[in-house]
C-alpha cells in the first residue's frame, strides 16, 4: 500500500511513517546537491540568511539534465545521498524535515534525523525518466551558475519514495541485512 502526502512535511504529517513505508509525494519540494549545500552552510556559518525557508521543507539531491522540447524538466534520477552527509545536520537543524537521495547516511546524519524528527526518503536509482515524469514544474531559485546543480524549486505528483530512515532512526537498509541474516542463518539450521 502507498501512503500519499503532501508538503510541506510537518513533523505531525510525517511521524507515523516507518522505515520501508511506500509514499506518493506530492507538493512542492527543492532540489539541491553538494556544490549548493556548501553554499547554503556557508551562509548559515556566516549568519546570512538562506535563499529559501527550509523549515519543513524537503530537498530532493537531484541534478536534473536539461528538458528535451516539450518536457518540464529532463531526467531526474536521485544523487547519492553521502555526498551531503556533512552539510545535512546543520539544514536539519534550521528546520528541514525531509531529505530525498539514494544510498545510505552516516551516523551524524541519522543522529541529527532522530532529534529533529526528519526522514529521509529513497528515490529509485536508474528510474529518472519515471521521476521525471511526476515533475509538474521546476523553476531555479538560487545558484543559477551551478547550471544542473542549481537550487529549483519543483512541484510534485505522486512522485513515488520509500522511507528509509524514519524519524525514530529505523534503517531501512539496516533492517533488511538483519531480516536476510536472520533468514540465511534460519534456513541453514
Amino acid at each position: 500500500m502507498e501512503i500519499k502526502i503532501n508538503t510541506p512535511l510537518t513533523y505531525e504529517k510525517i511521524r507515523d511513517l516507518k522505515a520501508g513505508d511506500n509514499i506518493l509525494l506530492s507538493g512542492v519540494i527543492y532540489t539541491a546537491r553538494d556544490a549548493a549545500h556548501k553554499r547554503l552552510v556557508e551562509l548559515i556559518d556566516n549568519g546570512l540568511d538562506l535563499p529559501i525557508n527550509i523549515k519543513d521543507e524537503t530537498i530532493y539531491y537531484v541534478g536534473p539534465t536539461p528538458a528535451k522540447e516539450g518536457q518540464v524538466i529532463g531526467s531526474a534520477g536521485p544523487t547519492t545521498s553521502y555526498r551531503m552527509d556533512s552539510y545535512s545536520p546543520k539544514l536539519l537543524d534550521l528546520g528541514l524535515k525531509v531529505m530525498i537521495g539514494k544510498g545510505d547516511r552516516n551516523e551524524e546524519v541519522i543522529k541529527s534525523i532522530i532529534k529533529n524528527k526528519a526522514i529521509y526518503l529513497g528515490a529509485i536509482g536508474g528510474a529518472a525518466a519515471l521521476i521525471s515524469k511526476t515533475i509538474i514544474s521546476s523553476e531555479i531559485i538560487a545558484y543559477e551558475d551551478l547550471g544542473a546543480e542549481a537550487i529549483r524549486r519543483m512541484k510534485v505528483k505522486d512522485m513515488p519514495l520509500t522511507v528509509i530512515i524514519d524519524t525514530k532512526g529505523n534503517n531501512l537498509y539496516k533492517k533488511g541485512q538483519e531480516e536476510y541474516l536472520n533468514f540465511k542463518s534460519e534456513k541453514q539450521s
